[in-house]
């Protein structure tokens, strides 16, 4: 089908662009009606990105693109815990984010407290364990204290496990299991052939926990950044042009409504995703 030509001389939009708008107007209560519940992922990653461009889009400082992504960082926990969700891991600051100004990291870091302070109670209200990855022993004392004070206060809770990834890289988690795993086999405490996936596992961060099977990555880029790059091998991935502190319960459910519209594949297994 070709496109008409309006009374104005542009062409109609095609029917995909026009059916793709309307669906942008489809209320978080409607797409959520649309979910499967019983095909929810059990494990959701989110890479959080834009926040500097955001903050440049409407001529602010860089940390209030930080800011306003707190909000964002409730829409997205909201969003999993009504589906089900439970594990979400957001990548909050990496092994590389030290490298930017220290003006900004001392601001990040005291937003990071800021926001535990803040939002501690409401967690242990709703059922959220709190949890932790990464190399935490570079972070700021208060940071670690604050963290763990929140970590031990929802030990308890059960409905849904929201694990920050704090100076975290994949890179810097897979040499520090290699070495785990070299010092047990110097001190004989394991074979070396005994060593397998379950073994590594074992020994990565998010041991005991299940692997995401979906990642979200917002601001448009369309790359993993180092991040829990063991745990993605089978996940689905899923990019998004909207910065994060722009990031809402609806852009969280269309990632799960395009997960459930999938058919995931392992190798020679297949596992339909796709609604019947």
């Amino acid at each position: 089908m070709r496109n008409t030509i309006g009374c104005d001389g542009n062409a109609d939009p095609p029917l995909l662009a026009i059916f793709a708008a309307l669906d942008e107007r489809t209320t978080s209560e409607e797409l959520l009606a649309r979910i499967d519940r019983k095909r929810v992922p059990r494990h959701v990653a989110i890479i959080m990105d834009g926040n500097g461009r955001w903050a440049e889009q409407h001529g602010e400082h860089r940390m209030m693109g930080h800011a306003n992504g707190v909000t964002s960082v409730r829409e997205a926990l909201t969003a999993a815990t009504e589906l089900g969700v439970r594990y979400l891991t957001l990548y909050a600051f990496s092994t590389e984010n030290w490298n930017r100004p220290k003006e900004e990291v001392d601001a990040l870091m005291d937003l990071l407290v800021r926001t535990m302070v803040k939002e501690l109670e409401e967690l242990r209200t709703n059922g959220v364990r709190l949890n932790a990855i990464g190399d935490l022993d570079s972070l700021p004392e208060s940071c670690r204290g604050t963290l763990q004070q929140g970590m031990d206060s929802t030990a308890g809770n059960d409905r849904i496990t929201l694990t920050l990834a704090l100076s975290y890289s994949s890179r810097w988690e897979i040499l520090r299991m290699v070495s785990d795993l070299v010092g047990k086999v110097a001190q004989g405490s394991i074979n070396a052939s005994e060593i397998n996936e379950r073994t590594v596992g074992e020994h990565l961060c998010t041991a005991g926990m299940p692997d995401p099977e979906l990642l979200i990555r917002t601001s448009g880029e369309q790359r993993v950044s180092n991040f829990l790059l063991w745990q993605i091998a089978y996940a689905e991935l899923w990019f998004t042009p909207v910065l994060w502190p722009d990031f809402r319960k609806e852009h969280f459910f269309r990632a799960v409504l395009d997960y459930q519209n999938r058919e995931r594949r392992f190798g020679l297994v297949s596992e339909q995703v796709a609604p019947k």
